[in-house]
């Protein structure tokens, strides 16, 4: 007799430090990894804002040598992983330490692909495309959202199709997660709302995933409260590093879910969204969220309304076309306190990019473990409802 429990399930993860701090002792993990030289990847902001100075004067104290690589783009872009790949060759690196958000994080993930896969990075979208073990990973988030430094996930840019590729493979699962909360005070109030809902999405689609499970509904449940009960007030008062432990955690805990669970429609749109128009990807997701919930709703009743008690609604004897009702308003409530009410025609798509987006959409790997079943006509409705 099979339970939910004794179906076998897989769980993957880095080793984790959490904390205020924990940035100062990448030192100590590239030592213990036989670092002889590394190479750092960051991106201009992250250099500026003095995070990446936290890491050198970690590698001097153990006369650890290293190289940096910072020419990453927001959205990283496949050219930039060559570029970086090449760097980590030809000086003959061999642990790779990334320090910045998502994109910092997914460049350091492709430079590894490719430095030990050779080959193009493009060439590995795609689940498990990836054959040959990749230089050590050690990662120091400085966003509270895209959990890159615990997930099995690396979204590139392609800027001549002009699309996000999915490359997913534990293989891209960091060695080390640095999670330092003080890292993340010089956001601005624009990207703390942007990449704490990217922390909501993820822990909302591992949650009603068709590959989700009790090892990852328990981190995305708690993920879910953590960002929605401390967000709005961090973006209201963002030197509260009380509050940025807090939605730290949440991501974090959201990484793990959505690492084992995939996602769902929400990302695979979002990817589309971004690829085409090098949008934030969590103002992507901010848009698309509540019309995703109301497309998957019917065909996952019972999650969402675990999600809505989750969120404070009281459901107790209301029927479940009010939950519907209640939990898309409590989203969208949720994102109006923290600024993001843009749609997608202020982000500049027209109803004419529709059929392209859907179709780029459609072949996303997130759209795989979404509830509810989708074909390019559906995504494109959802699409039209968000412009």
């Amino acid at each position: 007799m099979s339970s939910p429990i004794s179906n076998l399930r897989k769980f993957v993860s880095p080793e984790i430090i959490f904390g205020a701090g924990a940035r100062k002792t990448v030192g100590n993990f590239a030592r213990t990894f036989g670092a002889n030289r590394v190479l750092i990847v960051s991106d201009p902001g992250v250099l500026a804002a003095g995070w990446v100075a936290d890491v050198e004067a970690s590698l001097r104290e153990l006369d650890i040598d290293y190289r940096l690589f910072t020419d990453v783009s927001p959205n990283p872009r496949s050219e930039e992983v060559m570029r970086g790949a090449e760097r980590y060759l030809s000086e003959n690196c061999n642990v790779i330490v990334a320090i910045g958000g998502g994109s910092p994080m997914d460049c350091a993930k492709g430079i590894g692909i490719v430095s030990a896969n050779r080959g193009h990075i493009l060439s590995f979208e795609g689940v498990d495309q990836i054959h040959a073990p990749i230089p050590p990973l050690i990662f120091i988030p400085t966003t509270a959202g895209t959990s890159a430094d615990v997930s099995q996930f690396a979204i590139i840019s392609d800027q001549q199709s002009r699309n996000k590729i999915s490359i997913i493979s534990k293989a891209v699962v960091p060695d080390v997660s640095l999670i330092d909360p003080e890292t993340t005070v010089t956001m601005d109030p624009f990207l703390t709302a942007c990449t704490g809902v990217d922390a909501l999405v993820h822990a909302i689609e591992a949650f009603v995933s068709t590959a989700s499970g009790p090892l990852t509904d328990m981190h995305a449940l708690e993920a879910i409260k953590l960002v929605s009960d401390n967000l709005p007030a961090l973006v209201a008062n963002p030197n509260d590093l009380v509050l940025r432990e807090q939605v730290m955690l949440g991501s974090m805990k959201a990484g793990l879910a959505f690492s084992n669970a995939i996602l769902g429609a929400v990302h695979a749109m979002s990817h589309s969204l971004g690829g085409y128009l090098d949008l934030p990807h969590g103002l992507c997701n901010s848009i698309l969220l509540e019309h995703v919930i109301d497309f998957n709703y019917n065909s996952a009743e019972d999650k969402f309304k675990v999600v809505a008690d989750t969120l404070g609604i009281d459901t107790r004897g209301m029927p479940s076309t009010r939950i519907r009702r209640e939990l898309i308003q409590r989203v969208s409530t949720l994102k109006s306190d923290v600024g993001l009410t843009q749609r997608l025609k202020e982000a500049g798509v027209s109803s004419s990019d529709i059929p392209m987006l859907s179709h780029k959409a459609i072949k996303d790997p997130c759209i795989l473990t979404n509830p509810r079943k989708s074909n390019k006509r559906d995504v494109e409705v959802v699409y039209e409802e968000a412009l």
